[in-house]
């Protein structure tokens, strides 16, 4: 369901679509829990261990929604990783467009720069728009995920050295950055590997960020709370 349609023309980027569902399942959402009942959840915007320093809007619970065709590829991705002896640790999945809007307000305070020595500790504020957070999110799509690698010895897991945290706004969380150690970029390489395998595609500019390919509803923005 939504709000408006979208048009689409040769070389024509289509306009966004904002759906009115009011429940996961009415968006075509599932819970990864569904797919992969022990997969390794983080998710940082349900608490204030995030970059706005505070819970974000419209995450009521740590939880990892994907469109149905994502959730199954990604299960597919942690079953061949374990066999590897690896997991995935998930970080963000579906995120309601009024998150967004939260991070909007944030970057938009230019005094708030409490988080700055974390998150962004060589950028100033009004960098980060537009380059790092903008009005839309394809998270907001539901095909979009961000997540890194654990290398296990049975239950026993531990993240891989990727050479940044998660949400560090800088060229060094760049996939490719050249400013990494060989061994960061050899883990970074094995995650891109891993999720390629199975239909997803890497944002150059976050080495944690992949999105799944074809998208499986492109232009449909949701603002469905994970709760």
């Amino acid at each position: 369901m939504a709000t408006t349609a979208a048009c689409r023309s040769p070389g024509v980027k289509p306009s966004p679509v904002f759906s009115d569902a009011a429940t996961p399942a009415q968006a075509g959402l599932v819970d990864i829990r569904e797919r992969v009942p022990d997969v390794d959840l983080d998710i940082h915007y349900a608490g204030p261990d995030n970059f706005t320093g505070t819970p974000v809007e419209g995450y009521r619970a740590p939880r990892c929604y994907l469109l149905g065709p994502v959730a199954d590829a990604l299960h597919d991705v942690e079953r061949n990783l374990r066999m590897q002896g690896l997991r995935l640790r998930i970080f963000d999945c579906y995120r309601p467009v009024r998150a967004v809007r939260h991070f909007m307000r944030w970057v938009a305070d230019d005094g708030d720069t409490s988080t700055k020595p974390a998150y962004y500790p060589n950028l100033d504020k009004a960098a980060l728009r537009g380059e790092y957070i903008a009005p839309l999110s394809g998270h907001s799509r539901g095909a979009t995920v961000d997540l890194t690698l654990l290398d296990c010895d049975g239950d026993d897991c531990r993240p891989l050295d990727m050479g940044t945290p998660f949400d560090f706004f800088d060229p060094l969380a760049n996939t490719d950055s050249p400013d990494i150690t060989p061994a960061q970029r050899d883990n970074r390489q094995r995650l891109r590997e891993a999720m390629e395998r199975h239909g997803f595609r890497n944002y150059p500019m976050e080495w944690w960020h992949y999105t799944f390919q074809p998208e499986p509803s492109p232009d449909i923005y949701h603002d469905v709370p994970v709760e």
